[in-house]
């Protein structure tokens, strides 16, 4: 997501969207994690970000075995939306191809090679 903070601010988005997930917590109204309290309070003032910035979808298919592979290009940011996240396949035994890329962010296997060294 990228916004203008100023924005963001001036807007009292934190507060509106804040309230979306107090009704959320009270009555399950949406199943998407938390995508859906962003989109109720910006509605129509999204806009897709390119591919080239944002390699989406990359723990969707993936917790089936499905996995998923990059878009042609460069990529700025990798994007595990979705239940098949890379650490979970790596505990699981079960990794997909791209998921060397999130290696170098693994905090519990960056800490047992510094215990191991």
């Amino acid at each position: 997501m990228v916004m203008d903070v100023d924005k963001w601010r001036k807007g009292g988005y934190t507060q509106k969207v804040e309230e979306w997930m107090t009704v959320q917590k009270q009555k399950r109204i949406y199943q998407l994690g938390s995508l859906p309290p962003f989109l109720l309070v910006l509605a129509g003032n999204i806009k897709a970000v390119d591919h080239r910035w944002n390699q989406h979808g990359l723990g969707g298919d993936n917790v089936d075995g499905k996995c998923r592979s990059l878009h042609p290009g460069p990529i700025s940011l990798l994007h595990w939306s979705g239940k098949g996240k890379p650490w979970l396949r790596s505990e699981a035994r079960k990794p997909c191809a791209i998921d060397h890329l999130w290696a170098p962010y693994d905090l519990d296997r960056t800490s047992r090679r510094s215990v191991e060294e």
